[in-house]
């Protein structure tokens, strides 16, 4: 068996005459929470559906557990688990009737549904019709049921849309917890600023090309972006020449970028007027943006 939960290679994926997916390598390993980025149209869906068996390649091989998933086979289906960006529940039916219609289609008992339930804070609300739930609460619904049967990969499409912060950090915690049990985890977000310190790696699309892929400080390097040196000073300085590397910003702050290797250096060189210091290291957000701006087009427009 592999060792790899998810493999594409070389995978392109055409509608017409446009290609939403062009040439894309990409691997899950057990235990794994990658996420993946783009805006609109940049083809995460698309690399979703054929994942889930839904759509096959033009181009590439897509395997999950060492199989075609569009060939159909049951194991693989159960082994995968699948929140989507807008979620369709039927409003008349209560949470946990919800749970075990799903658990019926994925041929797993529903004796473990209460429990599941609980998990994602609906135990409470099992029995209200989700017609009454909120925004939150049929998005914790909607992981419960990508939860079913103990997926072996589970394929995330803005989850935490809707979630208060309290909420957000109850799902990364299930989420690390299903790491910890050997689950590959694959998070679509437009939500940056919610993967650090969350993921091992992420990944990067636009226009149906795989810009960058690599854990937060790999992406920091081919970013090229520098971090920069942030300082309050006690007095106002004296020395003019000494601080004329220094951009003056709102509030007294004083910063300055530099490299890597210069941080300790200008840190111990620092005179004793100097408080408040802070490394800022450039966020996700702005290495998005950045490889953007890099690579605007990558060739054809995706649907």
């Amino acid at each position: 068996m592999t060792d790899r939960t998810i493999v594409m290679q070389g995978v392109s994926r055409r509608f017409g005459k446009l290609w939403a997916v062009r040439g894309v390598d990409l691997a899950l390993q057990p235990g794994e929470c990658v996420g993946l980025v783009g805006h609109n149209g940049a083809g995460k869906s698309t690399l979703i559906k054929m994942m889930l068996g839904l759509l096959r390649p033009t181009e590439g091989t897509v395997r999950v557990l060492g199989e075609d998933p569009a060939d159909g086979k049951a194991a693989v289906r159960q082994a995968l688990g699948y929140l989507p960006e807008n979620l369709a529940f039927q409003p008349g039916m209560t949470g946990a009737e919800t749970l075990a219609f799903y658990a019926r289609l994925k041929r797993q008992a529903v004796r473990r549904n209460a429990d599941l339930l609980d998990r994602v804070g609906l135990g409470a609300a099992a029995r209200r019709r989700v017609g009454t739930y909120s925004k939150g609460m049929r998005q914790r619904l909607g992981l419960a049921q990508a939860l079913l049967g103990a997926p072996r990969a589970l394929l995330l499409d803005e989850p935490t849309t809707g979630l208060d912060p309290a909420l957000r950090q109850s799902f990364y915690a299930i989420l690390h917890e299903l790491r910890g049990e050997g689950a590959a985890i694959l998070l679509s977000t437009h939500a940056l600023a919610e993967l650090e310190g969350e993921v091992d790696r992420v990944i990067v699309m636009n226009s149906g090309h795989k810009l960058a892929d690599g854990d937060i400080q790999v992406l920091r390097g081919l970013s090229g972006i520098r971090p920069r040196l942030r300082i309050r000073l006690a007095q106002p300085f004296v020395d003019p020449v000494r601080w004329q590397r220094w951009r003056t910003l709102p509030g007294g702050l004083l910063e300055t970028s530099c490299h890597e290797a210069d941080i300790l250096p200008l840190l111990r060189a620092l005179p004793d007027e100097a408080t408040d210091v802070e490394v800022v290291r450039p966020s996700l957000d702005e290495m998005y943006a950045t490889f953007l701006q890099t690579h605007p087009t990558c060739g054809e427009a995706p649907l």
